[in-house]
């Protein structure tokens, strides 16, 4: 019994950390995007984003570092919400506000 208990907490530990490598990227791109980028792109505003990315950051680094014990609500929704932003917002706000001309063919 002791080592499936061993191998389940292994596989939540990975879990924790994947999570909170995904939600701290999210979070660095969103810091990294110019606040204009997202009214162009028609996504909520940056401060809403980044206050969203930072509760998901926070509990999946609670569950990285095993302060919640087990994959809780909190760590679930802090992936989706992660999840969200890099899949949708961060795609449409990825080329809003970089420097460049844009030919017929894409940017040069």
């Amino acid at each position: 019994m002791g080592a499936v208990h061993g191998m389940l907490s292994l596989i939540y530990w990975v879990l924790g950390v994947a999570a909170f490598a995904m939600s701290a990227f999210a979070l660095i791109h969103a810091i990294r995007t110019p606040a204009r980028a997202f009214a162009i792109a028609g996504k909520q505003t940056k401060q809403l984003w980044l206050i969203i990315l930072a509760f998901a950051t926070l509990f999946s680094f609670s569950a990285a570092v095993q302060f919640i014990l087990s994959i809780g609500l909190l760590s679930i929704l802090s992936v989706i919400a992660a999840g969200v932003y890099l899949a949708d917002v961060r795609p449409a706000v990825k080329g809003i506000g970089k420097g460049g001309s844009s030919g017929p063919y894409g940017p040069w």
